[in-house]
């Protein structure tokens, strides 16, 4: 008889057992059975909850959008101003909680898996739209008709240095979250 309350501890067991077989192996060259190892349960049990291993990657890569998420707002709801709300923005998408070595494996694999991946493909541009929106709302009152720019090229330094100091061929003398914050501030002094 199946221990009742048993399946959201065994899923998220299974999720922090992917994203630690993804860091492991630094791919997706991982198996349900490596991961179900990891995790304690069985392969069949694995399968049952996730029903296919690009699920259960996809389940991991939704599990750290979720922790972002939670980051962002955590960060926004220190600040007040729309100013502010966009450097809450930056200092979440690149601060320390985002370099984990797990996080950035899994991080690093899903935007390769996402090219072959309808699924993974979706959560991505989820991730996009988001992030934009969350910019070109707090962007609007600083630099008008500019903001959905403005926001394109703030997502674009985000992503892109966060590539780079995940690999760690970003080693300047400032931090990435100040060359995204001087971009900021030159489009809203270049307004007035």
């Amino acid at each position: 008889m199946p221990k009742v309350g048993m399946e959201p501890i065994r899923r998220r067991s299974l999720v922090e057992a992917a994203i630690s077989a993804i860091h492991a192996r630094g791919s997706l060259d991982i198996t349900i059975r490596d991961i179900a190892l990891r995790a304690g349960v069985s392969q069949g049990l694995a399968h049952h909850y996730f029903g296919s291993k690009d699920a259960l990657i996809v389940s991991a890569m939704r599990h750290l959008l979720t922790e972002y998420g939670k980051q962002v707002r955590m960060e926004i709801k220190k600040v007040g101003t729309p100013r502010d709300r966009i450097s809450a923005i930056i200092r979440a998408s690149l601060g320390r909680d985002q370099f984990k070595p797990e996080t950035v494996s899994v991080w690093l694999v899903f935007y390769v898996h996402a090219q072959v991946s309808d699924e993974a493909h979706a959560l991505l541009w989820v991730y996009s739209r988001r992030l934009s929106s969350n910019l070109v709302h707090n962007l609007r009152p600083l630099v008008g008709e500019e903001a959905h720019t403005v926001a394109e090229g703030i997502a674009s330094l985000i992503d892109g240095l966060y590539i780079r100091k995940a690999l760690g061929s970003f080693n300047r003398d400032e931090s990435a979250e100040q060359l995204v914050e001087d971009y900021v501030q030159k489009h809203i002094e270049g307004r007035g």
